[in-house]
């Protein structure tokens, strides 16, 4: 056992990191609904709209990396702890904000804090609980870090009935304490031992390259694919990530192993991750549009169907069993089979086909619980514990780089798509015209503004042009889950772990402090 926590208050340990995770969920799609509010409220432009979502996921995904190296060395509980009070203070910023900037600003903050606290909880699951018992409680982990994301509409959307928008910063706020409170009384502190210190150049270019890939990624959409800004940024990124591996392999003391990818289990559960998260990101993204614009329900109303991939909870238990069964590969490529599926199923949606869309969110969710669990204990499994930050941080790029990548081509997409198939009914001259060809938001407004049945005949053709989009996109998001498993077919072996890794890996000791905070755990 890598812990001196008890069995039962391991997994207390693990409800506390559950907790955390789901905060960071939360605000990833929870500001959406509200942005009409903002923009009234705090006078603030289309661009800082956007900025104000982009933003979290900028700081968040960029920061991944460094973030999982300094839990390595200073202590996953504290990076953890500091993150999760970074977090609840930074929230109460924004709930607060006053202008557009300053409510960027504290989003920004926000998706640093994040940064801090999503590596250290796959850290800490690796100390705290035994090889035996990791993929279970991965499984309950997957599930936690990917319900938040459906959640946040929903949370919205109840605070939105009856609060101001900044309620659902506040939110936050109380979560957070629960966290810290029970987090410092039960989690033990663990780091590596005899770790050599901070690779500065290494970290410095793990995050100028991820902020650089991840902003070109988000800007896309709006920018455009050929777009100098857009081009530039995944270039400049890729390059820097091109240093920061050759500077890894020559250095004496790397922040991550990155030989590692070359490990099938770690590699093939990495690009599970990514094509896994690009689905579940793409989807959600083009889903809340559907609901709230073309089923015309209300944010509460899109909120609650959008439980329906809860299966996923229902799957992440199921997929450590699988695993014990059929093996590893067997159920990571069953799993993305059932994405793979669920994406079908929503690619064939049209303009009233409600029941359609809740089933194939939830066959979507029950694939993803079980192909996310599996692969990211195969990447842990792999992780020496003296970085077991910076490896469970791969896993977590995986879906931060996945999603934005899901987010950048599903939006740019399906603007396109619509755009070019607007019927004629639909193309308005002026200012009016302009909205209507610039989303499906845009001209249900101007449907609305107009009224009776010309208006009528406005938004139905805008609806059904959307919905082709619509389906148009989502084949793009089935393609990728279906590779994905055809490539994860080739590449995981059936068995989770092999003799010479379990031992030297799995299973090294890491560093555990003797005062209160393991004495509390023991």
């Amino acid at each position: 056992m890598n812990s001196p926590a008890g069995h039962p208050r391991r997994w207390q340990i693990l409800n506390i990191l559950c907790l955390s995770l789901v905060l960071i969920g939360l605000d990833t799609l929870i500001l959406n609904l509200a942005l009409p509010s903002i923009q009234e409220d705090l006078d603030a432009t289309t661009s800082q709209l956007q900025w104000m979502v982009d933003s979290y996921a900028l700081a968040f995904g960029g920061l991944l990396l460094m973030a999982g190296g300094l839990s390595d060395r200073f202590g996953r509980k504290r990076l953890l702890s500091v993150g999760t009070a970074a977090f609840a203070l930074t929230s109460l910023g924004a709930a607060f904000a006053t202008n557009a900037e300053m409510l960027i600003t504290f989003r920004t903050l926000m998706g640093v804090s994040a940064a801090l606290m999503m590596p250290a909880t796959l850290a800490i699951i690796k100390d705290v609980f035994p090889r035996e018992e990791q993929g279970k409680a991965i499984g309950i982990w997957s599930g936690a870090a990917a319900v938040g994301v459906p959640l946040g509409p929903l949370v919205s959307g109840l605070l939105l009935e009856h609060f101001w928008w900044g309620s659902m910063f506040l939110i936050n706020v109380p979560l957070a304490a629960v966290a810290l409170v029970f987090g410092a009384r039960l989690i033990p502190e663990s780091k590596a031992e005899a770790h050599p210190g901070l690779d500065l150049v290494g970290a410095l270019l793990s995050v100028a390259g991820l902020v650089a890939i991840v902003y070109g990624l988000v800007e896309a959409p709006h920018n455009g694919w050929g777009d100098v800004v857009t081009v530039g940024s995944l270039l400049v990124g890729a390059a820097l990530m091109v240093a920061f591996v050759v500077w890894e392999r020559r250095t004496a003391h790397p922040m991550l192993d990155v030989g590692l990818f070359l490990n099938a289990r770690y590699g093939g559960g990495a690009l599970a991750i990514a094509c896994t998260s690009f689905g579940l990101y793409s989807g959600l993204y083009l889903l809340t549009q559907y609901l709230q614009s073309v089923l015309e329900l209300d944010p509460l109303g899109a909120g609650l169907r959008m439980l329906a991939i809860g299966t996923m909870m229902i799957g992440a238990p199921l997929s450590a069993k699988l695993v014990e069964r059929a093996g590893l590969k067997a159920t990571v490529v069953f799993g993305l089979l059932l994405c793979t599926a669920g994406l079908g199923i929503l690619a064939g949606l049209q303009v009233d086909d409600e029941a359609q869309a809740l089933w194939g969110l939830a066959v979507f969710g029950l694939g993803m619980g079980i192909a996310l669990p599996p692969a990211v204990d195969a990447i842990l499994v792999v992780s020496a514990a003296r970085q077991a930050g910076a490896g469970s941080a791969v896993a977590d790029v995986g879906m931060q780089v996945g999603g934005a990548l899901g987010i950048a081509i599903s939006g740019s997409v399906i603007a396109t798509v619509y755009r070019d198939d607007l019927p004629q009914a639909a193309r308005l001259p002026g200012e009016a015209g302009e909205a209507v060809r610039e989303s499906l938001a845009g001209a249900t407004a101007v449907a609305q503004q107009m009224g009776g049945a010309a208006g009528r005949r406005v938004l139905d053709a805008a609806q059904h042009s959307f919905v082709g989009g619509f389906a148009t996109t989502l084949l793009i998001a089935v393609g990728v889950a279906a590779v994905g498993a055809l490539v994860v077919a080739f590449v995981l072996p059936t068995a989770r772990v092999t003799d010479d890794e379990g031992p030297a890996q799995a299973e090294a000791p890491a560093k555990h402090t003797t005062g209160a905070d393991a004495s509390a755990a023991s």
